[in-house]
């Protein structure tokens, strides 16, 4: 799976701490998931795209090797 959170995040101005702090996991998870060594929850999933304003499959990209 990859993701264009690096992306969303630079669209709002956010740090990877204000984007950990404002769905409640850590900055490393962040990081993980924005270098694509981490697949977050559905749950996780499911808030950043609510915190975004997006649909999740605008966020979150499965891969051919999915």
């Amino acid at each position: 799976m990859t993701n264009n959170l690096k992306v969303e995040r630079a669209i709002h101005n956010m740090t990877q701490a204000d984007l950990a702090l404002k769905i409640g996991v850590s900055r490393q998870s962040i990081n993980a998931m924005e270098k694509n060594k981490y697949v977050p929850s559905t749950v996780l999933a499911l808030k950043v795209a609510k915190l975004f304003n997006k649909p999740v499959e605008d966020i979150f990209f499965l891969e051919e090797t999915d």
